[in-house]
């Protein structure tokens, strides 16, 4: 009887143990967001299971498809085991040695500090900064050619450990052929969302491949400060300048749409954008004449297109001179803000900087406001 009792407890015991096994393995991964976004929701940093994983959600504007990226320091990937089929690459981090492909991630680099492991990157002459212009000049940047089609025999030479691109429609020969090589390709979507300071945030995407988090968190809360400062003065501003933007592409006029980030930078500037009232995606296609009846007496007209004077504006059309703020030399360009081959810097450093591109916009409509301040990008059209 006693021995039957025995028997009966080590059959429960050995039951529970069994089925404690049976749950342990059924828990699911604790997962947790280790980067706090306010703005960009184009990607996202977890750790599972003290596994740092960087997810794509929207990697261009249609994008369905999220990437995962696993990223693992070098003490990690020899004693880690996962299977690669998994993720859409393995990122050894801190990345040493990187390519990016937009001029909108360099400035990236050169705010966390890590703008020496910049190796490689197509259509170097698009680079204002003047840092990396200098590298390019001595040859520690090699040119990769075009976007479109980029050097690959280059490029599997260099061996980064990362390339950061960017897609529009997630066709692209090119980062197949480099991701078959055991190279990752990792998509930046900074450029597809739809506030200034959710692009700007996109710098914490970086801090996380260079492990530089921290930093990166410090730097944007810094650039988001001093935006939401100029915003705040520009509220008190007593009258709201009427703006006209862009300008014409053979018979049409292309012009940003009210829910545009271009759009929010007049609305945080205290301007009346005369189409702030429009939604969308992609641009307004609006013929002259109805931009002519709504813009005739605009008081200030920006970003006309990549004319960099009066006399080129009014030789390619006439009837720009029509408008009063060409009448009254009113308009305002970032174009003739570049590099030393030719870069605008405004493509290059706008995205990352929406802090000054505000201040510039607040400068030119209510100079009043910040009379010390000596604008950044746009310049007056002369």
């Amino acid at each position: 009887m006693k021995i039957t009792r025995v028997l009966l407890l080590f059959l429960i015991v050995f039951y529970n143990c069994k089925e404690e096994h049976k749950t342990a393995s059924k828990l699911p991964e604790q997962q947790n967001n280790v980067i706090d976004l306010k703005y960009a929701e184009g990607f996202k940093v977890y750790e599972t299971n003290h596994l740092k994983t960087i997810e794509i959600t929207k990697a261009w504007p249609k994008a369905k498809k999220r990437y995962t990226y696993l990223l693992l320091t070098k003490e990690q990937a020899a004693k880690t085991t996962y299977n690669k089929a998994d993720y859409d690459g393995v990122i050894i981090t801190p990345v040493s040695k990187s390519v990016v492909t937009s001029t909108t991630h360099i400035p990236a680099l050169e705010l966390l500090g890590v703008e020496e492991t910049l190796i490689g990157f197509p259509g170097t002459n698009y680079v204002s900064s003047q840092h990396t212009r200098e590298r390019i000049d001595h040859g520690t940047v090699r040119e990769l050619g075009k976007n479109e089609g980029i050097n690959t025999e280059v490029l599997l030479d260099l061996n980064p450990d990362v390339v950061v691109g960017f897609g529009v429609d997630g066709v692209n020969k090119t980062f197949e052929t480099i991701k078959k090589a055991g190279i990752p390709v990792i998509y930046n979507g900074d450029w597809v969302e739809s506030s200034a300071l959710a692009k700007a945030e996109w710098i914490k995407f970086f801090g996380a491949l260079f492990n530089k988090e921290h930093k990166a968190d410090s730097i944007f809360n810094r650039i988001e400060h001093d935006y939401l400062a100029a915003r705040k003065i520009a509220k008190q501003a007593k009258y709201q300048p009427t703006v006209l933007s862009g300008a014409m592409e053979k018979d049409v006029w292309y012009l940003p749409n009210g829910s545009s980030p271009e759009a929010q930078f007049l609305k945080d500037a205290n301007a009346n954008y005369l189409w702030s009232d429009t939604t969308g995606n992609g641009s307004l296609a609006l013929s002259f004449e109805v931009v002519l009846d709504k813009a005739k007496d605009a008081d200030l007209w920006l970003s006309p297109s990549y004319y960099s004077s009066l006399e080129q504006l009014k030789d390619a059309n006439a009837l720009y001179t029509n408008f009063k703020a060409f009448k009254d030399q009113n308009i305002y360009s970032f174009t003739n803000t570049t590099g030393a081959t030719g870069g605008v810097l405004y493509y290059e450093l706008g995205t990352a900087r929406p802090d000054l591109v505000l201040k510039d916009l607040i400068k030119i409509c209510h100079p009043e406001l910040l009379k010390d301040y000596t604008p950044y990008f746009f310049k007056p059209l002369n």
